[in-house]
């Protein structure tokens, strides 16, 4: 099962530890950052999506343009764009990028962020339409001949695409933790990203998936591909790394005393994969390995949140105890964004694939065998 990395692309030098309001595209920036991680063996870069964020189509052009492999998912919220005209923007990129998109779709985890653009649906409906949205890219990208479409949310007579993606179709994504995020998902996606939970919760939603996916009829070798993110912070050793863990803890406190990035919020976050999130970390404010809760308490769980702390080996096990679970995507961005890709490339990613090539070959070392147990066996033990 080959394992892959996954980062996201951010357009200038603004961090959640040193934000710069207001601040516009750095092209050069942009440009420097996107090579960096082509450069380190990252397989691909999110764009993310935000309703006072950068447009992540033209984002994702400039990002395909000056590099060679990475692969470029597009965030997309089915309320911001007809299905027909994503799915011909979605090809006219691919074929721009020699078959490199990826279209991650969000259905709107909060009321009010939806509202700021005009939506107004329910959750229930948001996902509905989301289903109902990627039924028709995949045949607008599969069908020759003309297409009527008479449904919930679209209706169209007579459409016409000549704009096919490269290998005749588009990996779709979808992420959530929600009965309907997985009934979707599992149903429809190729891939399925989950934020960082620790081994047991996420093996029971990886099981949830699959079950749902065999529900739709997939054969187990077509189920979705698991996508599971983290924050990973790095130091050469175990006490650098947690000295360093507690700065970034402070400066997301207090956010360098400008105007907080996650506002608070009595009510707490609408979405099932948030709300989660601050659950798990009433458990215990490292749990598993490595996996560290107190960024997602400092940040209400806004998005993902989860850190992994410890040295290039204790990170390495721990990643390599969720592809153990089956997650075939692991992303990891920092918080000092441009130089933690950097690190990433030097020691997380290379200790990763190097593992799992003596794996391949038969060979154990120490970094994957610990108390003689091999990893497998010790993923199993953590999740039980």
């Amino acid at each position: 099962m080959p394992t892959e990395f996954i980062s996201v692309t951010f357009p200038n030098a603004s961090t959640e530890l040193a934000p710069i309001p207001g601040a516009p595209v750095d092209p050069d920036f942009l440009v420097k950052y996107a090579r960096a991680l082509d450069d380190n063996d990252f397989n691909y870069t999110l764009i993310p999506y935000g309703s006072s964020s950068f447009d992540p189509f033209t984002l994702g052009a400039t990002v395909a343009a000056v590099t060679k492999k990475l692969k470029i998912i597009i965030a997309l919220r089915p309320n911001t764009m007809y299905p027909t005209v994503a799915a011909k923007q979605l090809a006219t990129l691919d074929q721009l990028s020699g078959g490199r998109v990826v279209v991650h779709f969000i259905a709107g985890g909060d009321d009010v962020e939806q509202a700021r653009e005009g939506d107004f649906l329910s959750k229930d409906e948001r996902y509905a339409r989301q289903e109902e949205y990627i039924k028709i890219l995949r045949k607008a990208w599969t069908s020759s001949e003309p297409i009527n479409w008479e449904g919930k949310y679209y209706t169209f007579k007579d459409f016409r695409n000549n704009v096919k993606p490269v290998n005749g179709t588009i990996p779709v994504s979808v992420g959530g933790s929600s009965p309907e995020a997985y009934r979707i998902g599992g149903a429809l996606a190729d891939i399925f990203g989950l934020w960082g939970e620790p081994l047991k919760e996420t093996k029971e939603q990886i099981d949830r998936i699959y079950a749902a996916a065999d529900a739709a009829g997939r054969a187990p070798s077509d189920r979705p591909k698991i996508w599971v993110t983290f924050r990973p912070i790095v130091a050469e050793t175990e006490e650098l790394a947690w000295a360093k863990a507690h700065r970034i803890l402070d400066l997301l406190k207090s956010n360098r005393g400008g105007a907080p990035i996650y506002p608070n919020n009595d009510k707490g976050p609408q979405n099932v994969g948030s709300q989660r999130l601050l659950e798990i970390a009433k458990k215990g404010e490292v749990q598993d390995r490595a996996l560290w809760y107190p960024t997602v308490t400092a940040t209400g769980a806004r998005g993902a949140s989860t850190a992994l702390v410890g040295s290039p080996q204790i990170l390495i096990d721990s990643i390599l105890d969720y592809v153990d679970l089956g997650c075939e995507l692991i992303s990891i961005r920092g918080y000092d964004n441009y130089h933690d890709a950097l690190d990433y490339g030097r020691y997380i990613i290379p200790g990763v694939k190097k593992a799992l090539k003596e794996r391949a070959n038969g060979a154990v070392t120490n970094g994957e065998e610990v108390d003689g147990e091999r990893p497998a066996k010790r993923a199993r033990a953590l999740r039980e």
